[in-house]
């Protein structure tokens, strides 16, 4: 029952941070999140949840990581390919480096091996702290990075956190045996996930064939998917993570199945309903572990000396941030003028805003987050476990690690909202062409279609003058509706204005008359005239027109 109370809780304080941010909303959520974790963990409230690396890394990215793969455009992950294998490999290395050095000189009790172990686990970006701060509020080029920077790094961080933990356990380091793993762990969690994916896509389509199309049973093996994907691929020593990114992204493109409008519907619903909790939670719990990661390191000195001790701690955690800072400051707007001397600027970064605005958005969006936390919890208490030699400075390094992490998401926070006011925020005109090309060749193909199509060969139609009369108005009449999607996608913006103001009038009239058909029948209900099948049923058909008059309106 303590579980089940525990998980509870959390979803209430879920619903509650969410709640609270409509009073405060000029407070981030994720802060929100992690002040109300802390809240409920202080001692005198008792709310504990013991804070376990490997079931967190396989319960809740998992499934986050499937979904943003899912939802990040392909095609422009392609694009970017190159500044994203510099930010997510060559910047993990850069930092790792210089920042594992920085911080053995700045606290020699720390052993160099272990430096680079930290360095290691404050270099990846976490993908749910950037598209928590920063979904929405970037140019799409800048976010892209980030976003591929971010699903990407986390495999990189992880292989250079493990090879630095073990020798500093044993000792021992092989740059030609780490460099060899890093790759293998790396394309084997991709492929990994990626045959999972397409076999889940044979099933599915093997399934439909047969009649087997009930909707939650195709999401319930796509809910199952990403887990599948981790847990297999750390089975086999591989990236978990990266297995479950390509996963996802693997589906986006295998969930293009006919017949399915009902399950991607249902689909769409439980993955936004999955995403908004397991975000919330992740913060959550990280401000959970704060009192004790507090009272731990306040622990390790004297009553007399714990408040300067405390304060030179903040001092530590505050110069590592900034060399974190500078350190990816600095790589940024080196690859930028390398690219550009050279002259091989590729067409990814072409787009690109190359000024020091623009570097700093990319600096600053760099947000640590939850895989930072779950990799530096899961250094071991002792080197060795036989002589009980405790690890050099754990509860310093944990301190150190959360610190920057709450520090990169108030930095964020605050200073991106600066640094994008004013910006002046690309148009994509390529984009907004596409899709109008992309409606106007649709509209285009069902009037086709409709104009060849020869409904009246039927004999039965044919024969009856009455029926073919009607076959023809009712074509006559979704013909209109369609050249109607033409003019709105049309090049005169003439024409576009007049169709987006006859599309905002016809969907005000058919928001109004969907909600008149609602109130009738909630009357019809209350005066028992239906019963609750019906009621279901009719419901259910206007709630799915509702939603996509909405759809289009956001379109």
């Amino acid at each position: 029952m303590q579980s089940a109370y525990m998980v509870l809780t959390l979803l209430l304080l879920v619903g509650v941070s969410q709640l609270s941010s409509r009073f405060l909303p000029f407070i981030p959520v994720p802060i929100l999140q992690i002040v109300l974790g802390a809240i409920v963990a202080w001692p005198a409230l008792g709310f504990h949840v013991e804070f376990e690396p490997e079931l967190f890394m396989m319960l809740f990215l998992p499934p986050l990581l499937f979904s943003d793969g899912w939802h990040v455009p392909k095609r422009d992950l392609w694009k970017y390919k190159g500044p994203i294998f510099m930010l997510a490999v060559g910047l993990v290395v850069f930092t790792v480096v210089g920042a594992g050095y920085f911080i053995h000189f700045l606290i020699p009790a720390i052993p160099l091996t272990g430096a680079f172990a930290l360095a290691a686990m404050l270099s990846p970006t976490d993908a749910v702290a950037v598209s928590a701060v920063t979904q929405g509020k970037l140019p799409v080029p800048l976010m892209r990075l980030l976003q591929g920077e971010s699903l990407m790094n986390d495999a990189s961080g992880l292989v250079t956190f493990k090879f630095a933990l073990a020798a500093a356990m044993t000792g021992a380091f092989s740059l030609v045996d780490a460099s060899l793993s890093f790759l293998v762990v790396a394309l084997g969690g991709l492929l990994v996930g990626v045959i999972l994916s397409w076999l889940l896509g044979q099933l599915r389509g093997w399934m439909i064939k047969h009649g087997w199309d009930d909707p939650a049973t195709h999401v319930m093996f796509m809910l199952l998917l990403p887990f599948m994907a981790y847990v297999v691929a750390e089975h086999f020593h591989l990236s978990g993570i990266l297995s479950a990114v390509s996963a996802g992204m693997m589906q986006s493109w295998v969930d293009l199945l006919p017949k399915q409008t009902t399950t991607r519907l249902l689909n769409r619903s439980v993955w936004a309903l999955l995403e908004f909790v397991f975000n919330g939670i992740i913060f959550i719990l990280l401000g959970l572990q704060l009192p004790d990661i507090v009272k731990n390191t306040l622990a390790r000195t004297g009553p007399e000396s714990q408040f300067s001790s405390f304060m030179w701690q903040l001092f530590v955690i505050f110069i590592i941030f900034s060399i974190l800072v500078l350190l990816r400051y600095i790589w940024v707007r080196a690859n930028w003028y390398l690219l550009t001397q050279l002259r091989k600027k590729r067409k990814g970064i072409s787009d690109v805003r190359q000024s020091s605005r623009s570097a700093w958005i990319l600096t600053i969006g760099g947000v640590r987050g939850a895989v930072t936390l779950a990799g530096i919890l899961s250094v071991p208490l002792f080197i060795d476990v036989n002589k009980k030699i405790p690890f050099p400075e754990r509860d310093t390094m944990i301190f150190i690690a959360v610190g920057v992490i709450l520090l990169s998401l108030l930095v964020a926070c605050i200073l991106l909202p600066l640094l994008l006011r004013d910006i002046e925020m690309e148009t994509d005109e390529e984009r907004k062409k596409e899709f109008r090309e992309a409606w106007r060749k649709t509209a285009e193909a069902a009037i086709h279609s409709l104009e060849t199509e020869e409904l009246t060969m039927d004999l039965s139609i044919s024969q009856d003058a009455t029926l073919a009369t009607m076959v023809a108005e009712t074509k006559a009449r979704i013909m209109a509706e369609y050249r109607e999607h033409l003019n709105a996608y049309a090049d005169s913006e003439e024409i576009q204005a007049r169709g987006e103001q006859n599309d905002k009038l016809e969907k005000m009239l058919r928001l109004r008359a969907l909600r008149a058909q609602r109130l009738e029948l909630y009357s019809l209900r209350r005066h028992r005239e239906i019963g609750d099948d019906t009621v279901r049923k009719v419901l259910d058909e206007l709630d799915l027109q509702e939603a996509s008059l909405s759809g289009h309106a956001a379109h």
